[in-house]
């Protein structure tokens, strides 16, 4: 058997399956060698121990990588390591389901969940006021008991919100109180609360419009963008996520929606999937296109995977919107320019069409701001408009 001279044991009925498996993730031959090889250790030692491959979990991992250095044998892989075993076995419904009572905060926060899927809140917003209700309810049935939710009144809200925001940012603390709110509220619509105890939860101190948005100006947005080598796989990527944030000023979630369907090559067109399920069609310029077909054509690898931007590396699967932010702090790193994330070339893309004459409505439509007010920010960077009413200092002429 390849990857492993000796039996392996217990795992002997799944080898092939997940050799394949590993073969169509983009593994190296190496790899795939080294992860079978530790694979036929882990079914050797379940045979010792008697535990068959439905018993598999990760305390029975931890237990092998424990078992490793007492019996000699150099030291066993972190548990990550086994994260595709366990995956692959799951999919193949080899693993026991270990089917457990829900407690009553488990069923509140699903049906809370489903609510809020049923509001069209995007699916990273939901996984974000979930985590936030379970932190709160789970808290408060440690104190109150069955009566979690019966006896919640606005000093249990108080309190846990001081705790949640004592070492927060503003942005962050506003946050909390957002999915705090909403928690409430879906309480008080679902009469689990008398009142609406939503009211109780107090605003966050900080004052709208007050900084100037930052981003880098054209010369080093350009400087990014000759950072990245096209003629190289992971470098041609980097270059069509960063010309469609430059250019047409796609945010990170947008980027790593898009796929190949989206993209109308004889319109010269693109579907932008944005916040609350929106759906824009904007126009793909030459350049973007042009690095965007390159990256198509002759990087990204053969793949059933409909997602156009992909992980480098295996596991072979779609980028997730917080790499957008790494690539292009990466890129500034080779550029020599002070490191900032992605949303900055927003704010460089919004500065460069008032200074070139285009108006706050102009921005708020590339931008696809659905309120004007959310891009009233950029007024402050307009100096030419600014300057023409603006009155002069009256201590100037002392």
């Amino acid at each position: 058997m390849s990857g492993t001279r000796r039996k392996p044991g217990r795992m002997g009925p799944h080898i092939e399956g997940f050799r394949a498996k590993l073969l169509g993730s983009a593994y190296t031959p190496g790899t795939i060698a080294n992860v079978l090889r530790e694979t036929g250790r882990l079914g050797r030692w379940m045979a010792e121990v008697d535990i068959e491959a439905a018993q598999l979990d990760w305390d029975a991992i931890e237990a092998f990588r424990e078992a490793r250095p007492v019996r000699g044998a150099r030291r066993a892989p972190g548990a990550r390591a086994f994260r595709p075993l366990m995956d692959y076995l799951q999919d193949q419904g080899v693993l026991a389901e270990r089917a457990s009572q829900p407690t009553p905060v488990d069923e509140l926060v699903a049906t809370y969940h489903a609510w809020l899927v049923g509001r069209g809140l995007a699916e990273q917003t939901v996984l974000r006021y979930e985590r936030l209700a379970r932190r709160f309810l789970t808290e408060r049935s440690e104190v109150a008991g069955s009566r979690f939710v019966d006896d919640l009144c606005g000093v249990d809200v108080v309190a846990f919100l001081l705790r949640e925001c004592r070492r927060a940012s503003v942005g962050t603390a506003k946050g909390r109180v957002a999915e705090l709110r909403s928690l409430l509220r879906f309480l008080y619509l679902r009469e689990l609360t008398p009142t609406p105890l939503a009211v109780a939860v107090p605003p966050v101190a900080g004052w709208r419009e007050t900084s100037l948005p930052a981003g880098p100006g054209p010369a080093d947005v350009q400087r990014l963008l000759d950072s990245c080598d096209p003629d190289d796989a992971g470098g041609a990527r980097d270059l069509a996520i960063l010309m469609l944030v430059a250019r047409l000023g796609l945010r990170s979630i947008e980027v790593s929606r898009l796929e190949l369907d989206d993209i109308d090559w004889r319109a010269g067109e693109i579907v932008v999937r944005g916040k609350a399920r929106r759906r824009d069609r904007l126009p793909l310029p030459w350049e973007a296109g042009t690095a965007l077909a390159t990256y198509i054509c002759q990087a990204r690898p053969p793949t059933p995977l409909r997602q156009v931007f992909l992980a480098c590396k295996a596991p072979r699967r779609p980028i997730r919107a917080a790499l957008v932010s790494e690539v292009t702090r990466r890129a500034c790193g080779r550029a020599g320019l002070e490191r900032f994330g992605a949303h900055a070339l927003r704010h460089a893309l919004a500065t460069e069409i008032l200074r070139c004459g285009g108006t706050l409505v102009e921005v708020s439509q590339v931008l696809r701001h659905q309120d004007l007010a959310t891009t009233a920010i950029y007024a402050k960077v307009d100096n030419l408009a600014l300057g023409a009413v603006a009155k002069p200092w009256p201590g100037a002429a002392k």
